[in-house]
Parts: structure tokens; C-alpha cells; sequence
């Protein structure tokens, strides 16, 4: 894009300016693709599995221990080693095949008085702390 605005404005410029006008059009598209590469390697979209973990998802099916959650409008099977009824938040910890496996959300979003902490579930507390930044999850 700005080789194109160098090249018009060339047109318009006096005989040796036209030259540097031309050459910094190209030193300048040529940092632009590299600052746009830059950009897109760091910002690459997540997929698959490590995207849905840490998400929140809604019981649609009872989970004893396995049933169906709504993930993103998606509807997956899941399983939970504590039960959730129907209406009850659960929290993506991981996926087997294409099975979720969740646990309930502390603080709140279950209605169980028998929730546990994750280290009592057999998660790794410290594998599933995660912060959140501009709406991305990191472990």
C-alpha cells in the first residue's frame, strides 16, 4: 500500500525527487511486510483441543459422571469425575478424544454444596492456573 501512494506521489514530483520518493516508497513497503509477518506469527489463531481448555461451558445433560455440555454454541459430550446437574457451569480441563473432560466452576456457578478443589479432583492446580490476557488463555 504504500508503494502504490510513493508511486502516485511520484508522479507529481519533480525529476530527482521522483527517484527518493520511489525509493523510500519501496524501504518502507518492505518494513511493512516484515512488521506484518511479525504480527501474524505472534498472534496465531488457536484450534483444536488447547483452544477449549480453560473455557466455561453450560450442562445441557446431566453429568454422572459423563453427559453434554454447550461449549461456544457447540454442543460435546463430557465427562466429570464430581457430578453437575443440568444448568450448572463447568470449567474445560482437558479433552480425550472427543470427550471433554470438565470439572465445576468454583465460585458460583454450580449449584452443588459437594464441590471440591481441584487438587482434590486430581488436576494439577498449577497446570490450570492461567491468566488472562486481551482474552487469551496461557498456561
Amino acid at each position: 500500500m504504500v508503494l502504490l501512494l510513493a508511486i502516485v506521489l511520484a508522479l507529481f514530483v519533480p525529476w530527482p525527487w521522483n527517484l527518493l520518493v520511489l525509493f523510500l516508497g519501496v524501504v518502507a513497503e518492505i518494513g511493512e511486510v516484515i512488521w506484518g509477518r511479525r504480527l501474524a506469527r505472534r498472534w496465531r489463531p488457536k484450534t483444536g483441543a488447547e483452544a477449549m481448555v480453560g473455557m466455561r461451558a453450560e450442562v445441557v445433560s446431566p453429568l454422572h459422571p459423563t453427559g453434554q455440555v454447550h461449549v461456544n454454541g457447540e454442543l460435546w459430550e463430557a465427562r466429570s469425575t464430581v457430578g453437575a446437574d443440568v444448568g450448572d457451569t463447568v470449567v474445560v480441563r482437558g479433552m480425550e478424544g472427543l470427550t471433554l473432560v470438565v470439572e465445576p466452576l468454583m465460585g458460583g456457578g454450580s449449584s452443588h454444596s459437594d464441590d471440591v478443589r481441584a487438587d482434590q479432583l486430581g488436576f494439577a492446580q498449577a497446570e490450570y492456573d492461567r491468566k488472562e490476557t486481551n482474552g487469551d488463555f496461557k498456561l
